[in-house]
Order: C-alpha cells, then sequence, then structure tokens
C-alpha cells in the first residue's frame, strides 16, 4: 500500500546548515526599500539541473521571523505529471537576494509526491505543509478512469524552525477526501490562516459518477493543523484555486475555469463564503482575469486600518495561452482588477504570491523562452513599479 512507501520517505535533517551566501546560517543584510520602483528576478530552479529534468508547481510564503521559503516538485524523469516526483524547498533569509541550498523535503521513491500547499500558525510559527501523492505509474487519467492500481492521496509535514528540517508526513486521506474522490490535489499555492485561528487549504477534486465532474473545496483546521475537516464544495468544471479572507470576515475563492459558456470562457471563476469556508455561493465569472485554463495565484496585499488602503494581488498568465505573466491590483476586495503589469511577456504558467516584511511582493512563476517550464524565477517587485508610481503601501 502507498501508505507503507511513503512511510520510507525522509526529511533532509543533516544538509541544512546554510552559509552565508544561502543567507540562513547568518542573515545577509536585507534589501532597504525606500519607496522606489523595484523589479529584480533571478532563476531559483532550472530545469535539467540538480539531478531533476523539469521543476514544476512553484509556491511561495515567508515565515513570521521572515525567511523566504520556495518550494517545487521536482520531477525527476521527465515533465509529465506523475512518475517519480519530490517535493523540494530552497531558503532566502534577505528577501529573494540569495538563496540557499536546495533541500529534499519528502522523497516519495518511485512514485509522486507533490502538489505543496503551505499555510503557517502566525501565533507559533509552525509551518504545515499539505501534499498530495499517487503511485508512480498512476496517470491522472488512470485514476479519473478508476484504472489505477491505487488512488490520491493527502499528506501533512511540518515544520517548526523556519523551514530548515521538517517532520516525517503523515496521511489525512481519510478526513479530507471522500470515497466518490478520484482525482485530488491540494493548492497548489498556500493556504491562510484566519483572523479566529481557522486554517483553510484551498484543494480541487474530481467525482467519476455518474461523470466525470471538476470541482474545488478548501478543508480546514481548528486546532493549528493537528486534525483536519472537509470543508464546502464548489463546482462544476471548477478545480486549482487560492482563498483570500475579506476584510469582512468573508472567504473569496479564486478558481481555475473549464467552463465555456458566453461570458464564461477563457477567465477565472469566483466564490465567495461566509462562515468560514464550510458552504459556498453560487460561481460568478471575473471577465477581467483572462486565463488559458492555468492556475494562478491570490493573496491579500494591505487592509485597513493599518495601511490606508484594502489590497489584493492576483497573477496569472493573462493570455488564452500560457505566457504573458501579469500580476494585478484590486482596490475593492476582488470585484475588479483595475490595475495591471505585466512581468514577463514569454512562455510562463503556475505561480505563487507573498508579501515580504519590507512591503515588496515576491512572485515565483514558470517561465522559460520556448516553453514555461525551463525555469521557476523568483520576481521581487514594489506596488510602485506595479503602479508605475500611482500608488504606494
Amino acid at each position: 500500500m502507498m501508505r507503507n512507501r511513503l512511510s520510507r520517505c525522509y526529511c533532509a535533517m543533516g544538509m541544512l546548515v546554510c552559509t552565508l551566501a544561502g543567507g540562513c546560517a547568518v542573515r545577509a543584510p536585507r534589501p532597504s526599500y525606500d519607496g522606489r520602483p523595484i523589479f529584480e528576478e533571478q532563476a531559483v530552479f532550472v530545469s535539467g539541473e540538480g539531478g531533476y529534468h523539469t521543476y514544476r508547481i512553484p509556491s511561495l510564503m515567508v515565515t513570521p521571523k521572515g525567511t523566504l521559503l520556495a518550494f517545487c516538485e521536482g520531477r525527476k524523469n521527465s515533465a509529465a505529471d506523475y512518475g517519480d516526483i519530490d517535493i523540494l524547498l530552497r531558503r532566502s533569509c534577505d528577501y529573494g537576494r540569495t538563496w540557499g541550498p536546495v533541500q529534499l523535503i519528502v522523497d516519495h521513491g518511485p512514485n509522486t509526491i507533490g502538489n505543496p500547499c503551505p499555510v503557517v500558525n502566525r501565533e507559533t510559527g509552525r509551518i504545515r505543509l499539505l501534499l498530495t501523492g499517487n503511485l508512480g505509474d498512476d496517470s491522472e487519467d488512470k485514476i479519473l478512469r478508476r484504472m489505477a492500481r491505487e488512488t490520491r492521496t493527502v499528506w501533512s509535514c511540518c515544520s517548526i524552525d523556519e523551514g530548515q528540517t521538517w517532520t516525517m508526513p503523515s496521511e489525512i486521506t481519510a478526513d479530507t477526501k471522500m470515497p466518490d474522490w478520484t482525482w485530488y490535489a491540494t493548492g497548489p499555492g498556500r493556504g491562510i490562516q484566519l483572523k479566529n485561528g481557522r486554517m483553510v487549504i484551498p484543494c480541487d477534486h474530481n467525482v467519476a459518477e455518474p461523470e466525470d465532474i471538476r470541482r474545488s473545496h478548501v478543508i480546514y483546521s481548528d486546532d493549528g493543523g493537528d486534525t483536519w475537516q472537509i470543508g464546502g464544495v464548489v463546482g462544476d468544471q471548477v478545480n486549482e484555486c487560492q482563498v483570500v479572507e475579506l476584510v469582512d470576515g468573508s472567504l473569496m475563492l479564486n478558481m481555475r475555469n473549464y467552463a465555456s459558456g458566453e461570458g464564461q470562457r477563457n477567465c477565472r471563476a469566483v466564490a465567495t463564503s461566509g462562515d468560514g469556508g464550510l458552504s459556498w455561493s453560487p460561481i460568478w465569472w471575473a471577465g477581467e482575469l483572462v486565463e488559458p485554463v492555468c492556475q494562478a495565484s491570490f493573496i491579500r496585499f494591505t487592509k485597513q486600518p493599518e495601511f490606508t488602503k484594502n489590497r489584493l494581488l492576483f497573477a496569472n498568465p493573462a493570455s488564452t495561452r500560457r505566457e504573458k505573466m501579469t500580476i494585478r491590483v484590486s482596490y475593492d476586495e476582488g470585484l475588479s482588477w483595475l490595475v495591471a503589469k505585466e512581468i514577463y511577456s514569454g512562455p510562463s504558467a503556475y505561480s505563487a504570491l507573498a508579501v515580504l516584511p519590507d512591503m515588496t511582493i515576491g512572485c515565483l512563476y514558470e517561465r522559460g523562452e520556448k516553453g514555461p517550464y525551463e525555469t521557476i524565477t523568483f520576481a521581487r517587485l514594489s506596488l510602485e513599479w506595479i503602479t508605475n508610481g500611482a500608488d504606494r503601501p
């Protein structure tokens, strides 16, 4: 069974003494930020290097102490979504100027472990990393058609030391997946902790009967990530999603969208929840958020009264193809997106956003020249750069 295979996964405990170049053992001076436009980029994972054919599925978060964590899938032998896939991490303590060595967080042997989706407890600093796995030769298509040897499973591990070491993954499938769900994915991207302490992880799944249906859902924890429960389900024809808590305490789920009806095609799907993710409104379609049917990132940047304005950020390949990575700003809690700035015009796909302690913005995204999966690149940028000097936090 997969549980026995995954129990042989290991956490890379002994290789994490980071040098100054890695920005971890001794914290390098952090970049100052004086309100000027900032745009800086560097590749963090380069496909073909480090023993992996392809790096995909970025996830980015900042710990309460300001350490930047860049997660991804390391795909050993091909770019395929199944096979020998590991979870990797690089850490930065100077807002992404320098990065520590690659850490192997979870190795599923010849099998697949992926879809990293971390969430941090702001009171304790404990980081929970939610993952999903399957046998290496069980493709998504086989799992959807119930022709696979096993199915998708859900896992959780944690770190209490800024991502330097990680616990062995524990399986939480029984608490987070319904029996008739076939495909399942956490995130990818990041989870959030609500004002009341609840942790919420955006997820998606497929239901095989009476026909193959894609849906989004969330799982949640009210005990700091020790136990998880299934929240509300949204659908149909949506899957990978990200969630934000709005200023009124409601939640907004922004979803990859497969709908093809009039006014529904090639744009993001959105739903809201007034009960902490236990139930969701009907879907509506955000026509401004053009997409090629792809994952996107969605986070809160600022809120009143700590800041002068409420701001949400959104990033995705703003095209009907996987290209033109673009970041947007909303000043009305996701109802409209009047500000947009292209980060990269070429091939690009999945992304992850984070707010750095100096109020610059990190965007970790897939990009390349001939295709979008050549590198996972980190961009550090400022609100002044996005708005051409018209706004600053």
